[in-house]
């Protein structure tokens, strides 16, 4: 590991591998390799989520292992789970302003409707006019 990627416990790994578990891969490799585009969106996903899963195909070992290697000095991530064509990646949120205010906004609860505006909108659901 480079001195930018961060470095895990033991314990912080395994308590990343359960919650990686039931997570799908939101990124996936395959023949034209690591290109800027998807360093860009792994960039991308660990900026929204922190724990991601990547899929690879078409891919020997050896070459698993280097772009996992790859990956983590580019994007300053920890490595925290390699079987197979799966590879889990962790990067913590930043802790800056910046980032929570570009967050996503949450849904607002719906107004209560009047009774009238209640009927209408039923009327309209099943065609009535």
């Amino acid at each position: 590991m480079t001195e930018n990627t961060p470095q895990l416990s033991p314990a912080r790994r395994r308590a990343l591998r359960a919650a990686a578990h039931p997570l799908k891969p939101v990124v996936s490799i395959s023949q034209k390799g690591l290109t800027p585009s998807v360093l860009a969106e792994i960039d991308r996903c660990l900026k929204a989520h922190e724990l991601i899963k990547l899929r690879l195909y078409g891919m020997e070992r050896d070459a698993r292992e280097a772009l996992f290697a790859e990956i983590c000095s580019a994007l300053a991530c920890a490595e925290v789970q390699h079987i197979g064509n799966l590879l889990v990646l962790w990067r913590e949120h930043p802790k800056d302003d910046a980032a929570i205010k570009s967050a996503p906004a949450t849904r607002r609860k719906p107004e209560a409707m009047t009774k009238k505006q209640a009927a209408a909108r039923n009327e309209a659901r099943s065609g009535k006019r």
